[in-house]
């Protein structure tokens, strides 16, 4: 799948800027005066939400002032987060132009623009200098990339040696073939699921350490029941309304993946060596 298609796939071709500011009218918020709460439900796309990004965020225990690097960033949520948790300096990389714009406009709305930043750039080919982190970050990115080697080699490279990765990722389940859409992809084609033996092996091949691994599939399995077993929010600013109905399709597919376990998801903290 090219670039652009994927882009596409993403943004819908929507102006998202406008959508996500009426929406966030529409729920009663103050747009000049934003706080990372009040983006709840709304900036973070992957399955459990700001639970997810809270949950991997204790599992790094951050100590301040680490360089990180958030790698498909989507719009902003857990970079902002990780910023006000442990007063980090985040630069957030995606694909998808419509959502760095929107991450930007929202982090100058919420005050946080001096420790956060957006650009447009692909994880296969990250423009930063070897080791200019100490933290790269990525949630439910790679389900698009089939080469998991030049991903994980992309990371290693821009860590500098003692740093670390954490990851939270969707993985292909043992529980059969996924039932499409999903979020990431409308059919197989579109998607790019390794197993969680493959998975990790591409981690440790490009010289990683895996110092935490997490099985994360029944915990999101009780999250998707309570999230999708009753009526969505009225009036939020949430994800679905935000990407359209579109996305909406693909998150009702969630729930049977998991509970089929035709999907596994990981928490995973990796460092790469001092020596390295």
């Amino acid at each position: 799948m090219s670039g652009d298609a994927l882009v596409r796939h993403y943004d819908g071709g929507q102006d998202l800027v406008a959508k996500a500011l009426d929406l966030l009218r529409e729920a009663g918020k103050d747009l000049d005066k934003l706080g990372i709460d009040d983006l709840a439900g709304l900036d973070e796309f992957h399955v459990r939400g700001r639970e997810a990004t809270l949950s991997l965020a204790r599992r790094l225990a951050l100590a301040g002032g680490e360089r990180v690097l958030d790698v498909g960033s989507g719009i902003g949520g857990p970079a902002r987060r990780l910023a006000c948790l442990a007063a980090v300096d985040v630069t957030g990389i995606d694909l998808t132009d419509a959502y760095v714009r929107l991450a930007s406009e929202l982090t100058r709305r919420t005050g946080l623009q001096a420790r956060v930043r957006f650009q447009t750039a692909d994880a296969l080919s990250l423009p930063f200098a070897a080791g200019s982190f100490d933290v790269v970050w990525t949630q439910h990115v790679q389900m698009n990339i089939a080469d998991k080697d030049l991903f994980f080699a992309e990371l290693f490279r821009v860590l500098a040696p003692g740093g670390r990765l954490a990851l939270y990722d969707i993985l292909q389940g043992p529980g059969g073939p996924v039932i499409y859409p999903m979020p990431w992809a409308f059919d197989p084609a579109m998607s790019r699921l390794a197993t969680p033996t493959a998975f990790r092996a591409a981690i440790e091949a490009a010289g990683f350490v895996v110092e935490q691994w997490e099985d994360m599939t029944a915990v999101a399995r009780d999250w998707a029941a309570r999230r999708y077993g009753g009526p969505g929010p009225g009036g939020a600013a949430t994800v679905a309304r935000l990407l359209g109905a579109r996305n909406a399709a693909g998150a009702a597919n969630i729930p049977r993946n998991l509970a089929e376990d035709r999907i596994a998801l990981v928490e995973a903290i990796a460092r790469r060596p001092a020596a390295a």
